[in-house]
């Protein structure tokens, strides 16, 4: 569990263009305290995975490797949910427009062309 959560803190740490410093100052532990939870070698205590999850604005499940569930256009009636991994991989994707795009437009046909090409 350690791994998980030191992995997903120094994302989202990471995507805020945080230091283990000022994130600790956020948060009121810690420098050391952030690269121990980080690399897995501490555990946090209840009340900082609270603080870690009001900042970061995650639910405290997300540390822990539970899935999410995702909102459709704010449409809370629809919710699927994914694991942080199918979140990467379609942030992934937006990263590049042109793949994006086309799987926004036609995805039943680029998912034909990535078949054949993984076969």
């Amino acid at each position: 569990m350690n791994l998980v959560l030191g992995k997903r803190i120094k994302e989202l740490r990471k995507e805020r263009g945080l230091t283990q410093q000022q994130l600790g100052d956020n948060i009121n532990v810690t420098k050391v305290s952030i690269c121990c939870y980080e690399k897995g070698t501490r555990s946090p205590t209840l009340q900082t995975l609270i603080d870690l999850a009001e900042f970061f604005g995650v639910e405290i499940t997300y540390f822990l490797g539970m899935d999410h569930y995702v909102v459709a256009d704010s449409d809370t009636s629809y919710q699927i949910p994914m694991s942080a991994e199918e979140i990467q991989f379609i942030m992934e994707i937006r990263k590049n427009d042109r793949l994006h795009q086309q799987l926004i437009e036609n995805p039943s046909r680029l998912l034909q062309l990535i078949n054949k090409y993984v076969k």
